[in-house]
């Protein structure tokens, strides 16, 4: 995957380690741990701090990852994959938080439902970890498998989204809205 060579990034520190979030001067176009596999190479990348986008989108990751956030509201862009990946990548932004869903079927909602491996191949290459839910699927028999962030990684975003998903179910029906989500 070839990435522009005009990105800014700049490095956040989170609960899950170290996250590399590299941006265009409209889009952010990538969100990586900084040792999952398929890092880019951002040699030539411009360190850039105080770039209001990647400030906006260090302050949704840090609202997401402590249970605030449901989604994200930023400017994607996802033109650095083939068209197939890119599909899949939309593909992936439509599995709602709180739920999971197989590779087959990802594959199936872009209509290529026996590309399985070329699917997984595909979510293994997503450049926005955590904004593109790619840790939203799982093997064909629910079990967890393939994340460039590590597995241990995965199970923490699904827990913490499952916990976020009983805190707004219990705000909903009157409880109290404290607990404290702990994946």
């Amino acid at each position: 995957m070839q990435h522009a060579s005009n990105l800014v990034c700049a490095e956040m520190h989170s609960a899950l380690g170290p996250i590399t979030l590299a941006a265009s001067a409209t889009a952010l176009a990538g969100a990586w741990f900084t040792d999952q596999r398929h890092y880019p190479d951002t040699t030539d990348w411009r360190i850039d701090d105080r770039h209001p986008l990647l400030l906006l989108a260090m302050a949704q990751l840090r609202q997401f990852l402590a249970g605030e956030r449901r989604d994200f509201d930023l400017p994607l862009d996802l033109g650095a994959g083939t068209p197939f990946q890119r599909a899949v990548w939309h593909a992936l932004r439509q599995i709602p938080v709180g739920t999971t869903c197989s590779y087959g079927a990802l594959g199936a909602r872009i209509g290529k439902p026996a590309a399985v491996r070329a699917v997984g191949a595909a979510v293994g290459r997503n450049p926005l970890s955590i904004i593109v839910p790619c840790h939203r699927v799982l093997g064909a028999n629910g079990a967890l498998t393939g994340y460039a962030g590590g597995l241990t990684r995965k199970a923490w975003l699904l827990s913490l989204e499952s916990g976020a998903d009983r805190m707004r179910s219990a705000a909903t029906n009157g409880e109290q809205k404290s607990r404290t989500i702990k994946p």
